[in-house]
């Protein structure tokens, strides 16, 4: 179809043609999916198991803010990782950590 007999239709065709589209590339995407985990799954038992088998990362426990921001009270940092702005900020002033810590 040309796009210049799409420029005519009208638009509660347009918007049928539209939903019909769309349904048939779910359809589509859908039966991909199921192809692709099948192929997936043959490969996996031919090299040593199913995916499920795959070892998943162990999950971390959440980790407890331990400073908390003078000026915003909802900006926290747990000590991990790169130092927030607001922490950077305040060591540049001449604050210690330990100004913001949470008891």
């Amino acid at each position: 179809m040309k796009f210049r007999k799409l420029e005519t239709i009208q638009t509660d065709d347009l918007w049928t043609l539209h939903e019909e589209v769309v349904s048939i590339l779910a359809s589509r995407i859908e039966a991909q999916k199921r192809e692709l985990e099948k192929k997936l799954a043959e490969l996996g038992v031919k090299f040593g198991g199913s995916p499920k088998d795959i070892p998943q990362p162990r999950p971390y426990p959440k980790v407890l803010p331990k400073f908390r921001n003078p000026e915003l009270a909802s900006d926290t940092w747990s000590g991990r990782g790169k130092q927030p702005r607001w922490v950077c900020e305040l060591i540049a002033a001449g604050a210690s950590l330990d100004d913001c810590r949470i008891q």
